[in-house]
């Protein structure tokens, strides 16, 4: 198993705002979370990163990794696309690529991956001198994911990837995610907006409401559930 997740809580301050999920994630799978802003899908991401405050168990490869710190569940294999992009706006495109291959020692891999990132992303390639605040909103996302692709990973928890861009440019960005689970095996956990992009990207899916799961199963059954169908889907 990829990912292992049970009673997961997670709090700022003194504000809970996850009670006791769990879920569970296969090795190279693609996994969907579902729910209405403020349900909990952020502060899901960000516990599993270690960056909130949390309780309950969450294993990676059958290794338990809460309570360690953000950068040592990086070296693990697991990358973080937040919300927002978070990518370095001063540097170049070239130089935030590298910066997500901090963690790495293996130079002539990074260099090939390197030239990998620019195979799905060409317009990278052509923007790699240019600074990244520079860049269009897609652009920028392409960026985000790519340097996530540096660190190698095993797991990559996509936040809101759709935000902002145009919707020929999400098709082009989701066909490009399903290009990378299937060629480099990489597992993804995706929250989204976008329920419909989500569900046909992803093999499962959770819905949360308040902070719980209130609804699971194959991305498949997920759409086809009337409650479901009408509240994200629209039809």
């Amino acid at each position: 198993m990829l990912l292992e997740v049970s009673g997961l809580h997670a709090a700022y301050g003194a504000t809970r705002v996850i009670h006791g999920i769990g879920f569970a994630m296969e090795e190279k799978s693609i996994t969907a979370l579902l729910g209405a802003n403020g349900a909990g899908k952020t502060t899901t991401l960000r516990a599993l990163c270690g960056m909130v405050k949390t309780e309950g168990q969450i294993r990676f490869r059958g290794e338990r990794i809460d309570g360690r710190s953000t950068e040592d569940i990086a070296r693990l294999g697991i990358a973080h696309v937040p919300d927002g992009r978070g990518t370095f706006l001063n540097l170049t495109a070239e130089e935030n690529l590298r910066l997500g291959a901090y963690t790495r020692r293996d130079r002539a891999a990074v260099e090939a991956d390197l030239e990998r990132v620019f195979g799905y992303f060409p317009q990278l390639r052509a923007r790699r001198a240019q600074q990244a605040g520079t860049l269009s909103g897609g652009e920028q996302q392409m960026l985000a994911v790519s340097r996530a692709l540096m660190l190698a990973p095993k797991l990559m928890l996509l936040d809101e990837p759709s935000f902002g861009l145009a919707p020929l440019l999400v098709r082009e960005l989701f066909a490009i995610l399903r290009a990378i689970n299937e060629r480099e095996r990489v597992g993804m956990l995706l929250v989204e907006q976008n329920a419909a992009m989500a569900l046909d990207l992803a093999d499962r899916a959770y819905l949360i409401e308040t902070g719980r799961v209130v609804l699971s199963g194959t991305a498949a059954d997920i759409k086809r559930d009337d409650a479901v169908r009408r509240a994200y889907l629209g039809y």
